[in-house]
């Protein structure tokens, strides 16, 4: 829930300092993107942070070799993408990539939810995480398309 708020009050914050005459935000795609950088900082940082580095080891599936380091590398990857969203010149390649990067991850969501004892963090029922999914996919569109 906590990337959910993040995104939300992050897009309406910076919509809202466009409004008051911040150019860099004058409008909602400008304001999504940095929604968006907000959510990525925070759950990038989670990838390293000990309490919830570990509940996202955990829900590495099995399948899937090195948890510890693919957390690692995602976190990297969201700490990276959060910075291109800030960035005018690569604020649609770094878009693209996090959407990218969420679809490949959302198997993670999905073992997590089915768990018989998910982590305290991603204890999130499956229609729930899916329905914040495609918020967070949909706002990484709206960055892509309206800056193209």
């Amino acid at each position: 829930m906590a990337p959910l708020i993040t995104l939300l009050l992050g897009s309406a914050g910076a919509r809202a300092l466009g409004a008051l005459g911040v150019n860099y935000l004058d409008s909602w795609p400008r304001a999504i993107a940095i929604g968006l950088a907000a959510m990525f900082v925070l759950t990038g940082v989670a990838h390293f942070a000990p309490p919830l580095r570990r509940q996202l080891i955990a829900i590495v599936p099995p399948a899937l070799p090195a948890p510890a380091l693919l957390v690692s590398i995602t976190g990297v990857l969201e700490l990276l993408g959060a910075a291109g969203l800030l960035v005018p010149a690569t604020r649609v390649v770094a878009a693209a990539c996090l959407l990218v990067l969420m679809v490949v991850m959302f198997p993670a969501n999905v073992y997590a939810a089915r768990m018989p004892n998910p982590p305290a963090a991603m204890s999130t029922r499956l229609p729930q995480r899916s329905a914040e999914e495609l918020l967070y996919l949909g706002a990484a569109v709206i960055v892509i398309v309206a800056t193209v």
